[in-house]
């Protein structure tokens, strides 16, 4: 038994690692065969990059509900957009204050949280996400990005929520590392995520726990690592205000396109569970943060450290029912 779970612990792991390391360069090898191409930055930005640095959790959702594991699809969700807060905001707040005094955030802040509600109520609605309610949150995927493309290009300026066409940008021309970055990517994902939805049923199976509880604790935080590194690595350089952006995007994309491809692939159920201790949690984040932002405060140390705890807090509720659970 012990044996069996370690197993399934270390394909799991390895499926996360294929999978973040096939996401990134599949974005990487895509912008640079659209700037061989000529593709306009803006484009790239809110097409390739927006979507492709979700592709990860894209196809972990969409392989876990055709299989019929849509708990870990659900979990992924519900538990990226807690850690995005609590976890990949509070840490590095910690260390540098982060600041909300960035032009634009607070209509994408709005969004956030609409999205947010949207999911809820279809949470407590109709308790399901299936092919209607998928396609119209995928719908909304569609309308946020064309509205961002407008905006930006009227303003002539950067969105703040979605600007890394230069962190993906390798050198020009399609080459042999644009087509092996490529191939490395569209291979790596499935395998990835195959590796991740098949090991984590089976270790939900084993420990006797719920699905949803793979997708919110393992699955949400390996997904957020890179982005909590980049994070941390700029508060080091008193910068953290470039995280906040980034966070209410991915917010965002997890809700609509991810949540929104899931729904397109089947039906994925919300648990008792989920409506009782995960839902609530994903909502007090989603409003804390639009707090911050819609009033322009400023996450400081004490907010972040508040932030950290709610996480570690939730994390532990997590663990103890579990515990219930198993016994």
């Amino acid at each position: 038994m012990i044996h069996e779970i370690v197993q399934q612990l270390a394909l799991l792991t390895l499926g996360l690692a294929i999978l973040l390391v096939a996401g990134d360069v599949l974005v990487r090898g895509a912008v640079g065969l659209a700037a061989a191409l000529n593709v306009p930055a803006l484009v790239v930005s809110l097409t390739i990059v927006a979507f492709g640095t979700s592709a990860p959790e894209m196809v972990v959702s969409v392989q876990a509900v055709l299989t019929g594991n849509d708990g870990i699809a659900l979990g992924n969700i519900i538990g990226s957009n807690i850690a995005n807060i609590f976890l990949v905001l509070g840490l590095p707040a910690l260390i540098y204050p982060i600041t909300t005094h960035v032009p634009g955030l607070r209509r994408h802040a709005v969004i956030m949280l609409l999205a947010t509600a949207a999911f809820i109520a279809a949470a407590f609605g109709p308790g399901h996400i299936d092919r209607a309610i998928g396609g119209a949150l995928f719908a909304g995927i569609i309308v946020y990005v064309v509205y961002m493309w407008v905006r930006a290009s009227m303003n002539k300026s950067s969105e703040p929520i979605i600007d890394e066409v230069e962190e993906f940008q390798e050198s020009g021309g399609i080459g042999a590392k644009t087509i092996v970055f490529l191939a490395i990517g569209l291979l790596g994902l499935p395998i990835g995520a195959h590796l991740l939805v098949s090991n984590g049923a089976a270790l939900a199976s084993g420990l006797g726990v719920r699905e949803e509880l793979i997708g919110l604790t393992i699955v949400a935080f390996g997904t957020s690592l890179p982005e909590l590194a980049t994070v941390i690595a700029a508060a080091f350089h008193k910068k953290s205000d470039v995280a906040i952006g980034g966070v209410i995007g991915s917010n965002i994309f997890n809700i609509l396109a991810v949540g929104g491809a899931a729904g397109l692939a089947g039906t994925a159920v919300f648990d008792a569970d989920s409506l009782r201790v995960d839902l609530p949690v994903m909502v007090l984040a989603a409003i804390a943060l639009g707090a911050y932002v819609l009033t322009r405060r400023d996450i400081g140390r004490i907010s972040g450290g508040v932030f950290f705890l709610a996480y570690l807090g939730f994390i532990l509720a997590l663990a103890a029912l579990a515990g219930g659970v198993s016994a």
